[in-house]
């Protein structure tokens, strides 16, 4: 019996569908197995990866608040009103995501340096220095994280039945009451998707934080800088680190797991 045509295509995806897969997971294999983790204790027990730990949660829950404060009402204009240029401004808030970070940085630096565009500003009146602060990191890390909740709002607002506001609105409830008792709760898990990814996304962020914020340990070394300072001076501690880093991005696809693969089986 010949085989079916629609089984030679499987069959012929099989092989560049192995190695696809085998291009994604073997990294992540030889980084568990070059792991000295007899060592791995002590390795991360040093005063500078735990400084550095520390560092990188702060800011990026930090990075994370911002988003959140001002992402779900950008999330709402695009999603809910006629803003004028809709699909431009919607390009520009998707350029980070596209935009190479150590690109991003340079940006930010022309922009909020002490003598960019803002930051000469903000020097002068205030005496408000960004660029190579803790605050720094803050700002180059919600720059590239704060996309990921806009889009994932959108898409959360864009899926929301209608009709539920509107009969709220018919039962005599206000725009307040409706978006807090109706829309938000419809809204939580898209919210939470995206904070949960802007999070991810600052704590992993590299290019645009050493070239805004610079890599001064104590100060602006994240987690990424001192994977790439640990490269150079002790390779073991620099895979202690990423270890650190690969668990936070499992646990991460675990808690969306069911935002990303409902009904896939």
């Amino acid at each position: 019996m010949k085989p079916r045509k629609s089984d030679t295509s499987h069959a012929v995806l099989v092989v560049p569908g192995l190695l696809a897969l085998g291009f994604l997971v073997l990294p992540v294999i030889g980084l568990l197995a070059k792991t000295p983790w007899r060592r791995l204790p002590a390795l991360l027990a040093q005063d500078s990866s735990w400084t550095a730990l520390r560092l990188s949660l702060e800011c990026a829950t930090l990075a994370m608040g911002v988003a959140l404060a001002l992402g779900v009402p950008l999330a709402w204009l695009l999603a809910r009103t006629r803003l004028p240029a809709r699909r431009l401004v919607r390009a520009l808030v998707t350029v980070p995501l596209v935009l190479p970070p150590v690109v991003a940085g340079l940006a930010l630096l022309l922009v909020l340096g002490r003598h960019g565009l803002i930051g000469g500003w903000l020097d002068r009146e205030f005496g408000v220095t960004l660029p190579f602060t803790m605050p720094g990191v803050v700002v180059a890390e919600s720059f590239v994280a704060l996309p990921f909740l806009v889009v994932s709002v959108e898409s959360a607002l864009r899926l929301t039945d209608p009709q539920l506001e509107e009969a709220a609105a018919t039962c005599g409830a206000n725009q307040w009451q409706i978006f807090r008792w109706v829309t938000l709760p419809s809204l939580a898990p898209g919210i939470a998707a995206g904070a949960v990814l802007a999070w991810a996304r600052a704590l992993g962020e590299f290019g645009a934080t050493i070239t805004f914020a610079g890599n001064f340990p104590g100060t602006t070394q994240t987690m990424p800088l001192a994977v790439y300072l640990q490269l150079q001076q002790d390779p073991e501690s620099a895979v202690a680190l990423s270890l650190v880093l690969l668990a936070v991005s499992v646990t991460v696809l675990a808690l969306l797991r069911d935002r990303w693969w409902t009904g896939v089986r």
